[in-house]
């Protein structure tokens, strides 16, 4: 029996999860799972990038010691990168997305060298603080000089690629949040590259997802949709063309897949984002905040930092504030979705705001927004019930913005990823949006991840009957 690997790394974890094919469905089996998290390093959020490349060869090795791996493939999250010199060592630190170099970097992009509405014209990528191209604009202005070093660009998964093969391939879906790849081309916009000031030379060839990179230890390592949305997409067996997809874990990524890219003013408005998808499909989709809200609150309940030394000051006023909080009680989500559930609390937030990016404390910025609104909770499960309600309220407010931007009616929202299991919410959602919610694959990133390698693999002959095994 075959088995693949699929290295799925996020914020605050990374899994190895080793699948084959039984029966005529797919089978999983977690055989690794490693912390993730960020630095302070050279005054920026970062991430440990060498811990990251240990820890994704500790859980290979692992997997090799327990079964014979046929390919390897690593997804993460997107636009985050890493600068190699010409003798391929890292000339950059990993800076994390929610570090606030980008602060006004999209103002000065759209003074000195291309307006916002035609860069969405041709890359078609919605506007947030973090995207690459305000992180390079950043970079190219505080450390020139690893611009004028650097031989090549890397995404972070490229990165662990070459570290575990030694070849630096591009990986397309991944790329495409750049906002740097021409929707329609598929390709790297090298008119926006050179107006924007960047070398074109670290900019190297795309591949699709399915092409090899290399190998490690002898087990052949391929691209899977390498963007971590990109993959959990691939894993969603919508029953018809009337189902929304919705990733949801610390971002809630909610769309469809189309066959071409939507690049209008109408859709630049809105803030919709084509990402790209493997075998050249677009996600069309709205990027929400997701339950990096609720991760912060539950963190913050429970002593943890998120970036040593932040926060500390602000957490404590904020907690204080919170008049059934146990002091030292460990608070699982379960335990916060079952006080929100508990709670009358009818405040909500602008969830999608910059304020809930990276603040010193999420538990205070979610009260003093919702006390701007009308009224502050002063409980737990007032407070979560505030940011579930605030989701689904968002969630619904999209769907409705998509369907119009689409011509299309939807009847349900097929739900992916850790946050399907969030029983309350997904029945906030159907509440406010009026649809049926359809809830898994939980494990939907390492399945589409998996899927990618089998189909390279001869496993499945098509994507439609790789889903039909998920849907088994």
């Amino acid at each position: 029996m075959k088995r693949y690997l699929a290295i799925d790394i996020g914020a605050s974890s990374g899994r190895h999860i080793a699948g084959c094919v039984e029966n005529g469905k797919i089978v999983l089996e977690e055989v690794y799972r490693f912390e993730n998290g960020q630095v302070r390093r050279n005054g920026h959020d970062c991430w440990d990038i060498e811990r990251l490349v240990e820890s994704v060869k500790a859980g290979i090795d692992a997997a090799m010691a327990k079964y014979g791996i046929e390919s390897i493939g690593i997804d993460t999250w997107g636009v985050d990168f890493v600068l190699l010199d010409a003798a391929g060592n890292l000339c950059s630190d990993a800076v994390a997305y929610r570090d606030a170099r980008t602060e006004g970097a999209d103002a000065e992009i759209e003074r000195d060298a291309i307006s916002f509405a035609d860069m969405y014209s041709r890359c078609g990528i919605q506007k947030t603080s973090f995207n690459t191209v305000y992180q390079l604009w950043a970079l190219k202005k505080e450390h020139p000089e690893q611009i004028e070093k650097a031989a090549h660009f890397l995404m972070v998964p490229e990165y662990l690629n070459y570290r575990l093969t030694g070849n630096i391939v591009h990986e397309y879906t991944d790329s495409s949040t750049t906002s740097l790849v021409n929707a329609a081309a598929k390709d790297w916009d090298r008119g926006l590259i050179e107006r924007l000031g960047l070398p074109g030379r670290i900019f190297g060839k795309l591949e699709m997802p399915g092409a090899t990179v290399g190998s490690y230890k002898g087990v052949k390592v391929v691209l899977p949709a390498m963007h971590d949305t990109g993959s959990a997409y691939l894993a969603v067996p919508a029953r018809d063309d009337a189902a929304v997809y919705l990733s949801s874990g610390t971002w809630s990524l909610l769309g469809v897949e189309n066959e071409a890219p939507i690049t209008g003013e109408a859709s630049r408005k809105a803030n919709f984002t084509n990402e790209g998808g493997a075998w050249g499909r677009y996600r069309y989709l709205k990027n929400i905040m997701g339950l990096w809200m609720v991760q912060s609150i539950r963190r913050e309940l429970n002593g943890v930092k998120y970036v040593e030394g932040k926060g500390g000051d602000a957490t404590a006023a904020a907690l204080a504030r919170l008049k059934d909080r146990e002091e030292g009680r460990e608070y699982s989500f379960q335990d916060l979705s079952d006080m929100a559930r508990a709670s009358r609390c009818e405040a909500t937030v602008d969830v999608n705001s910059q304020r809930f990016m990276n603040p010193p404390s999420m538990i205070g910025e979610v009260l003093a927004a919702a006390a701007e609104n009308g009224a502050a909770p002063d409980t737990v499960g007032g407070l979560v019930q505030c940011v579930y309600k605030s989701l689904a309220k968002c969630y619904a407010e999209a769907v409705r913005t998509l369907s119009g931007l689409t011509g299309r009616k939807y009847t349900s929202i097929n739900i992916v990823g850790g946050g399907c299991r969030d029983g309350y919410l997904n029945e906030l959602t159907a509440a406010e949006t009026g649809l049926e919610v359809v809830a898994g694959p939980v494990e939907g990133t390492a399945i589409g991840n998996l899927i990618v390698q089998m189909i390279a693999a001869g496993e499945f002959a098509s994507l439609a009957e790789a889903r039909a095994a998920i849907v088994r």
